[in-house]
């Protein structure tokens, strides 16, 4: 029983696993600029009273603002049209529909963090691949079969996924960082500035859950990866 759970985690689970952390953080990467405009962010800044008037318990309507690695999104009103940035490594965020007043805090991390994403997610993708691949290795045809059960790829497999994992998990970390902290100033300015400061809130989003649980997924195709090369050796 426990050989054949073992052959299931390694030949369907893990590689199933492996896709899914690499299409959540390739969704949590390309939001919400290019996929999921108003759905999925790493930072949200919405109309709310709660910093202003924290008794009040009433919705109100307002500008609300979607940042992610590779630009903005926004829109003047919660039923207005959302308008997004063009993507990119180095983006600029459009805060044009927030008031006037606003605290000018909310700024992209530097390029190189959105960069080193793009690494880890191509790492990503050549693990997943070549993990799939050699998880069915024994049902390929034979000369395939026999390429793909050498040692040295088993070794290529561990460390790119390696690779992948920790400059892409340790990339988003960055971001979640500066967005944290940037969150935090806007907040606390807008308590500041009192009954004067527009009634917007600043949070971080579900984009950041995307990335925990992908790479939470990420580690079993990982170690499984990683057992395979300490048997070869």
């Amino acid at each position: 029983m426990i050989a054949d759970l073992s052959k299931f985690i390694t030949l369907y689970f893990a590689p199933v696993l492996s896709l899914t952390a690499l299409l959540l953080s390739l969704f949590a990467y390309l939001s919400p600029t290019l996929v999921f405009q108003s759905q999925v962010s790493l930072l949200t800044v919405a109309p709310s009273l709660s910093l202003t008037n924290p008794q009040a318990t009433q919705g109100i309507d307002g500008p609300t603002l979607f940042l992610g690695a590779l630009g903005s999104c926004s829109r003047s009103q919660n039923e207005a049209p959302v308008q997004c940035t063009l993507p990119s490594l180095s983006p600029v965020y459009d805060l044009s529909v927030l008031p006037k007043n606003t605290p000018d805090l909310l700024t992209a991390p530097t390029a190189t963090t959105p960069a080193f994403i793009a690494v880890a997610l191509a790492f990503a993708t050549v693990f997943f691949l070549l993990f799939t691949l050699t998880s069915f290795r024994g049902k390929l045809p034979g000369k395939m079969s026999a390429v793909l059960d050498k040692p040295a790829l088993h070794r290529f497999v561990a460390w790119i996924g390696l690779f992948g994992f920790m400059i892409g998990l340790t990339s988003f970390l960055i971001i979640r960082m500066w967005f944290g902290k940037a969150v935090e100033d806007f907040n606390q300015t807008i308590i500041e500035q009192g009954s004067n400061a527009p009634q917007l809130v600043a949070s971080t989003s579900n984009g950041f859950i995307m990335v925990y649980v992908a790479y939470a997924f990420y580690a079993i195709p990982l170690v499984c990866a990683m057992s395979k090369l300490h048997v070869a050796a």
